[in-house]
């Protein structure tokens, strides 16, 4: 019985992909790309007509033509523009230039008239800048130049710019390609090239550049997609020679480089009723990679729903076994406290839910062991930490005590005596002596309690470095020491103040173990990831079966180690602490005729 459920599965599944694949290829081949193109086509009519009926066509700037231009293309994929009555870009004073002609007995109408020729029609924004090598050299304020172009009702359209009449053909000219080409089209239904021109005469005039304004940083996105800039040189173009047409609204269709695109253009009329245009253009390419790959694709498709089929069987035939066998593996090892394996949950039914419930249970027992062994490794810490303190308080606190007691003892016995005021400041040091060990064993043992957190960030260490020298340097000097000090720029991720302390330690340890006249150096060595920091001291070196043990708090290792070279006893043993917070590299060595104490510290790599 329950293979013939299998085999019935089987066949509906079969089927059922089947029909689905053959859905997608009919629904894909005949419909989608069509479905595409009248969405495009519609979302970006309603861009438009809302565009329109807003009434920014009469109030709107460069800069809020701009915007809208860039929220619309953000809407609709969609380079949109406002042309004037004559195809130019309505609002482009950011990209032109303002040209007076000089007196002219061929074309007086022209003589000192002031022309302006938006300059996105003969010149790609790429080289719209000043400090371009491909700029052209004519282009600026006082400069003077010669145009050719032809006459349109009185008003001369620049074809070519150049330095001067017979620059006009050099490579360095500037030319609108769209008129040029389109006067050319038109000249070959003249069989007279004398009637040509008498319909659409040319002109040559010379001029001095007034003004020119070219756009700088998001001005000049506007004029980026030459593509776009053509079809509307287009359009001027068969505007000024009447082949434009008479529509009030059409979607065209252009392609080019294989890909596809739709042009709107509108015919409207702004405020003061003279004639303007809405001109769109919006690629499909997006629909036909698409559909392309779609195509190719169904190969793979077919083989993958063959293997889906062959490997349902198998599915359903282990549905309800498998997910009671991962049960029973996973409560297994959870009886053994290992609770590293979850149960997969693949369905929303009863054994989903018994299956979710374990899961949950295995989290909650497994945090619940972690919290309990980290709270007794934390107490452990904490007990040891005690101990150490209380056994290191004890044991450094007896010299101290006893000069406090025989202080006391002589005072007591002889009151009067000459050295009373000796040995009341000898108490005094001992007690500022015993102040300073308390707050380094308390601040030893919360390093050393496993429970203390640094908070890193970004610093300059050279600067920390030249802090800590400035502020040892009356030490440095009483001693008559001589510093050494090579530093590099360089920034790190530390705790501020804990290597601070860190390096006052190091340094003050140099400076009491320095003979007079000697020298201490400070060294910074750059590498890949990190930066090294060296102190060195120029004196006795330590002998090697104690490189590890002045680490220890309270250490003595050699005959000058002791309480008269002042510290607790404490500084390396906090420095330690520190440095293994920040997870660092540290040590010590013995040079040539010294000691040199060195740690690393992180490179900041977000610089």
């Amino acid at each position: 019985m329950s293979k013939s459920i299998v085999f019935k599965l089987f066949l509906m599944t079969m089927g059922l992909c089947f029909l689905i694949i053959i859905g997608i290829f009919l629904g894909q081949t005949l419909f989608f790309k069509q479905f595409y193109v009248h969405q495009k086509v519609e979302k970006v009519e309603e861009a438009l007509q809302s565009f329109q009926q807003s009434g920014l066509i009469d109030v709107v700037d460069t800069d809020t033509a701009r915007i809208k231009e860039q929220e619309i293309y953000a809407e609709t994929n969609a380079w949109m523009a406002v042309l004037d009555e004559k195809g130019y870009f309505k609002y482009a004073d950011d990209y032109e230039m303002q040209i007076q002609l000089e007196p002219s007995s061929t074309s007086e109408a022209l003589s000192e008239e002031f022309v302006t020729i938006p300059l996105y029609t003969m010149m790609d924004v790429e080289r719209a800048a000043v400090d371009n090598v491909l700029f052209p050299d004519y282009l600026h304020e006082g400069k003077q130049l010669a145009l050719e172009g032809i006459m349109v009702e009185g008003k001369i359209y620049p074809q070519r710019i150049s330095r001067s009449a017979s620059s006009l053909r050099e490579e360095n000219r500037l030319e609108n390609r769209r008129l040029v080409t389109k006067e050319y089209e038109v000249s070959q239904k003249f069989t007279d090239p004398t009637e040509y021109f008498e319909h659409y005469p040319s002109v040559l005039a010379y001029g001095t550049v007034k003004k020119i304004h070219l756009p700088q940083g998001d001005h000049a996105s506007r004029y980026t997609n030459r593509l776009f800039i053509d079809r509307i040189n287009d359009f001027q173009a068969d505007l000024l020679y009447g082949d434009d047409g008479e529509e009030e609204k059409r979607v065209t269709d252009y392609k080019e480089n294989g890909i596809e695109y739709k042009i709107f253009l509108e015919r409207i009329t702004d405020q003061s009723g003279n004639p303007a245009y809405l001109i769109a253009m919006t690629s499909l390419q997006p629909v036909n990679e698409a559909m392309n790959i779609m195509q190719n694709y169904y190969i793979f498709i077919l083989i993958g729903a063959l293997l889906l089929v062959i490997l349902a069987s198998l599915y359903f035939s282990r549905l309800i076994a498998a997910p009671l066998l991962q049960i029973d593996k996973m409560t297994q090892k959870m009886a053994k406290l290992d609770f590293s394996e979850k149960i997969p949950i693949k369905t929303k039914d009863e054994i989903g839910n018994l299956s979710q419930n374990i899961n949950q249970l295995s989290d909650m027992l497994n945090d619940h062991i972690k919290h309990l062994e980290q709270d007794i490794e934390k107490e452990k810490r904490m007990e040891e930490t005690r101990k150490q303190f209380i056994a290191g308080v004890s044991h450094e606190l007896k010299t101290p005590l006893s000069v406090l007691e025989s202080c006391l003892y002589i005072l007591k016995d002889k009151p009067d005596t000459t050295k009373r005021e000796y040995y009341f400041n000898s108490m005094e040091d001992e007690v500022k002596g015993m102040n300073i060990l308390v707050g380094d064993m308390l601040e030893l043992a919360r390093y050393e309690s496993g429970t203390y957190k640094l908070s890193m960030k970004p610093l300059r260490i050279d600067e920390v470095l030249e802090r800590v020298c400035v502020k040892l340097a009356p030490d440095i000097a009483e001693k008559k020491l001589h510093l050494q000090t090579r530093l590099i720029p360089v920034e790190v991720i530390a705790n501020r103040s804990r290597i601070e302390q860190v390096l006052v330690n190091f340094m003050m340890n140099a400076i009491r173990y320095t003979p007079e006249q000697h020298k201490i150096i400070v060294t910074m060595v750059d590498g890949e990831d990190v930066v090294n920091i060296n102190i060195e001291n120029k004196g006795t070196q330590i002998p090697t079966e104690q490189m590890e043990k002045i680490w220890d708090r309270f250490y003595r290792g050699e005959h000058s180690r002791h309480r008269s070279t002042g510290g607790t006893g404490l500084g390396l043993a906090i420095s330690r602490q520190i440095l293994e917070l920040h997870d660092v590299r540290y040590g010590v060595m013995n040079t040539e005729d010294g000691v040199m104490f060195y740690f690393e510290l992180m490179k900041n790599k977000k610089v």
